[in-house]
């Protein structure tokens, strides 16, 4: 009996926690716009050196946010591989199984760049950190191409979820060839990550108060990077994007395969 009590004290607990974290992100988004970004784009600078800055606050805020659901009971997570990240010129491409998978890698990616949905660009909790932080909408899709491109030429690190929402459980991966694109034109360093979640929580097909009987948690396995070459010598191009594109779908449907129950 005393132990369905705590039980039920703790669901109770987090669920209120839930709520309050996402709140905060809010109220965080909220400060970010009406003083800091305001404060970040007087100070002097060329437009590079701004968006480094304004990527770094987007990276410690999400610091800042995931170490607070972390201490409030919400989530455990772990990382394997997080020495294979962070060098210039990487794209970073993920799976996507829940709703804070950008939030929890760009808090351990310094300085990152990444493809938004045209639709945030009028949110008015994220317009500020998506200009200030230089982030790349898809309302134009030769547009976005080619600035991420540029982005990862010039040295710059880029966050990339093919799927392009998140993932349906149970489903194999269906990726959007965007990234196979820019990483084959690019010519740069690729590394997969994949991201598990157990038990299933914030998914798209989850509302964020649908939380799980117990703590989540999410791992983060870095992969070795992807070798391009043998795609880069197939011609025509639009071949080696779709084959590219199929490995990566095969390469993260076995992973998410092999992860699903990680953290059980």
């Amino acid at each position: 009996m005393a132990q369905k009590i705590i039980q039920k004290l703790s669901y109770c607990w987090r669920l209120f926690a839930t709520g309050f974290s996402f709140f905060i992100f809010g109220v965080g988004g909220l400060i970010l716009w009406l003083v800091v970004f305001p404060i970040l784009s007087i100070l002097p600078g060329t437009r590079l050196q701004k968006v480094n800055r304004g990527q770094r606050v987007v990276h410690y805020s999400f610091y800042f946010f995931i170490g607070l659901m972390h201490k409030i009971g919400i989530m455990t997570y772990e990382i394997n591989g997080l020495e294979k990240l962070n060098r210039p010129g990487q794209l970073i491409i993920a799976n996507h199984p829940t709703l804070i998978d950008v939030v929890f890698l760009i808090s351990w990616i310094k300085q990152a760049n990444c493809i938004v949905k045209e639709s945030l660009w009028h949110n008015p909790f994220m317009r500020s950190a998506i200009l200030n932080a230089g982030y790349i909408s898809n309302g134009d899709p030769e547009k976005m191409i080619a600035e991420c491109v540029a982005w990862l030429q010039s040295g710059g690190t880029m966050i990339i979820f093919p799927e392009g929402t998140r993932s349906v459980s149970g489903k194999p991966c269906h990726f959007q060839r965007g990234a196979a694109v820019i990483a084959l034109q690019a010519n740069k360093i690729v590394t997969p990550v994949t991201l598990s979640c157990y038990p299933s929580t914030l998914t798209k097909a989850e509302h964020w108060y649908q939380i799980p009987e117990r703590r989540f948690h999410l791992a983060m396995h870095v992969g070795e990077d992807i070798a391009l070459d043998k795609f880069i010598r197939i011609q025509p191009a639009s071949i080696a994007v779709r084959r590219f594109n199929q490995y990566l779908q095969d390469y993260f449907t076995q992973q998410r395969e092999r992860y699903k129950h990680y953290g059980k």
